[in-house]
């Protein structure tokens, strides 16, 4: 009965292969879901220095950041979105997407001792549907405009511990 079992199971689980396969592939969208729980270097908590309002600088061209408390967030060129997958000691990794004309990439940070600034590089992963672009990334500066708890009304006497 095991057995008899066992074969329907393999069977089934190789149509469903089969039918899933033979499928034309559809061209991959940038996943935003959070990393999984290996990826990340310190507690989901430890990315909280992120959050806030931040500045990217490229070219005499600046960009406001918004981040959540993961590093996590948007800015407004070409419909941006912003995800952190790691912070570790200083150094800040994670990826972009661009909706507005459609390129994914990825980037590194290297963080001041504070976390207030840091200098990094970016990268494409994707343009459309060239998934191995060969076009050049570039390098850029990152300065803390704001933090979230500085949004918050009360003083420091006055704060929830």
């Amino acid at each position: 009965m095991k057995q008899r079992l066992f074969s329907v199971v393999s069977i089934a689980a190789s149509l469903l292969l089969a039918q899933a396969c033979s499928h034309m592939p559809r061209p991959q969208e940038a996943v935003w879901a959070e990393p999984a729980a290996g990826e990340i270097s310190l507690h989901r908590g430890g990315n909280a220095v992120l959050a806030g309002e931040w500045e990217y600088e490229e070219g005499g061209m600046v960009v406001p950041l918004k981040l959540d408390r993961f590093g996590n967030g948007s800015y407004d060129f070409k419909d941006g979105r912003f995800r952190t997958d790691v912070l570790s000691d200083h150094r800040w990794v994670g990826a972009w997407a661009q909706q507005e004309n459609d390129r994914e990439g990825g980037f590194e940070i290297t963080l001041s001792p504070d976390f207030s600034e840091g200098d990094g590089r970016w990268w494409y992963t994707r343009i459309e549907e060239d998934h191995a672009p060969t076009k050049a990334g570039g390098r850029f500066h990152v300065v803390k405009v704001q933090s979230v708890a500085e949004h918050h009304p009360w003083s420091d006497e006055q704060a929830p511990h």
